[in-house]
């Protein structure tokens, strides 16, 4: 279907004036590579500290509003949460209660999804939370789950893309009392530094959706921003720094690797450090992914982070950006390093068993439906039982690459294409890459949180699919019960 659509647009493009040099100029053209000159320094998100109720909760306040940027286009219209763009890193211990005052002042409905969190259905922050422009909403839960590198952004019905494209988007950083913990670098904003990267398209100095010709995952920007910055380089006192990476772009995939080719260590993946660091020369996330790796500088030198080809060599993998390449960040060693030491060992990870699992589930991606189906919020597309075990098998079938993502859990891989899963897919997940006609086996437990009346998500993590209805719904209900949900 895909290959047809490109040759259909093709031949509109040749019946059209000028279609035969449109087709010359986006069939030929070489994919971007992007080098910066590094003129900025990187800015990291402020922690929010919050403060401490009556309760004994830990409460933030976050509020959606507009406001105005500048990335070098001169004065560029942005969204953030307590700011013009982006928004505070929230951060809580494991064990901790927590609750979110968010206020909307944007000119239309938003929501906040607390990507990676288990959490109550009802304060998930998904399309049946709607916040109205001038409304408030209060997320409420307690924090109980290994630490962990997770983000919050919004979830509206439709809009999801708009939104985070304007800039809507934080992190929020788990907690626990793990000795690897503090074995790894974990002074923020020093040694230990959030990335959230993003790429964007700027037309007359403000961010633009134009997307690129031919591209089926949305828009494909040519300047990457990392939190927030153009350009961006940091300066580092430590032998050894830990970036804490996020693929918070709405459609773009990332390979992420050292100049030169120069190993790293990746200790950490969405849902918390794995048993024990990884040597590898690149990691590549999709749209919701992250990653937390350990980069060894030497005195004095400056060393970039870079995103090379991310997919295959063909036409389709061409218009859908998987051959571009971009500087990332520039790391500036300074001449004299404090010593720091790669610690062999993390935290271990107790493996689910799919023999016990309650049940086995298939899932195809597909055009924009997921098993033929379209979102219905009023549909259960599985209803899980609490406190039981699930084996879901997740499937890209066609040429467009998706990103699989579920609300609640946590899962770990138990097969890529019927083969064991690669080390850096050993840990906890919440967001996998789905490559063209790829299949995972996942497993996941469904702990804690039972209500028939409100859905979790699951979905591919490309908004501009999520937002078409590439979504489905899952219950979790007590044995006995059934789902009672209202559109």
């Amino acid at each position: 279907m895909r290959k047809w659509l490109l040759g259909t647009v093709a031949l509109v493009l040749v019946l059209c004036g000028g279609g035969v040099a449109a087709l010359v100029y986006y069939f030929t053209r070489p994919p971007l590579d992007v080098r910066a000159d590094f003129d900025r320094p990187l800015a990291v998100p402020p922690i929010a500290v919050g403060k401490i109720d009556a309760e004994g909760r830990r409460v933030f306040d976050l509020r959606a509003q507009p406001g105005d940027s500048d990335f070098g286009h001169g004065t560029t219209r942005t969204w953030g949460y307590n700011g013009a763009y982006l928004g505070p890193t929230l951060r809580a211990e494991r064990g901790e209660a927590v609750a979110v005052n968010v206020r909307n002042d944007l000119g239309e409905t938003t929501t906040v999804h607390w990507h990676g969190m288990h959490l109550p259905a009802a304060m998930d922050g998904g399309p049946h939370r709607p916040i109205p422009t001038g409304g408030s909403f209060r997320a409420a839960w307690t924090v109980d789950q290994p630490a962990a590198t997770l983000w919050y952004h919004p979830h509206p019905s439709e809009r999801t893309e708009t939104q985070v494209y304007r800039g809507l988007a934080g992190l929020f950083i788990v907690d626990d009392d793990e000795p690897a913990q503090r074995a790894l670098p974990h002074d923020y904003g020093v040694d230990d530094i959030p990335v959230l990267v993003q790429d964007k398209e700027f037309s007359g100095g403000q961010l633009s959706m134009g997307g690129r010709f031919g591209s089926d995952i949305g828009v494909l920007g040519d300047e990457i921003l990392v939190n927030g910055t153009p350009r961006p380089y940091l300066d580092v006192r430590s032998g050894l720094v830990r970036l804490r990476l996020v693929n918070a772009s709405t459609a773009r995939i990332y390979n992420f690797r050292l100049a030169g080719g120069r190993p790293f260590a990746l200790v950490g993946t969405d849902g918390g450090l794995l048993d024990r660091p990884y040597m590898t020369e690149h990691v590549r996330l999709s749209v919701g992914e992250r990653a937390e790796i350990v980069v060894a500088l030497e005195p004095g030198e400056r060393l970039t982070l870079r995103s090379e080809r991310s997919l295959g060599g063909d036409l389709e993998s061409r218009f859908n950006g998987g051959q571009d390449a971009f500087d990332i960040l520039q790391l500036r060693a300074a001449a004299t390093l404090t010593p720091a030491t790669l610690p062999k060992t993390l935290v271990a990870t107790p493996r689910l068993d799919p023999a016990r699992a309650a049940q086995t589930r298939d899932f195809v991606f597909q055009g924009r439906e997921i098993s033929g189906r379209g979102m219905d919020m009023s549909r259960a597309d599985a209803v899980v039982v609490k406190d039981t075990t699930e084996v879901w098998n997740v499937a890209n079938g066609h040429d467009t690459p998706h990103s699989f993502h579920i609300h609640d859990v946590q899962f770990q891989v138990l097969q890529v294409n019927g083969q064991p899963p690669p080390p850096e897919l050993s840990g906890w997940k919440d967001t996998v890459f789905l490559e063209p006609k790829q299949r995972y086996r996942i497993i996941a437990r469904f702990a804690d949180y039972a209500d028939p009346t409100t859905a979790y998500m699951f979905h591919c993590h490309v908004l501009k699919h999520e937002d078409e209805g590439m979504m489905g719904q899952f219950v979790v209900v007590e044995p006995g019960q059934q789902p009672r949900l209202h559109g």
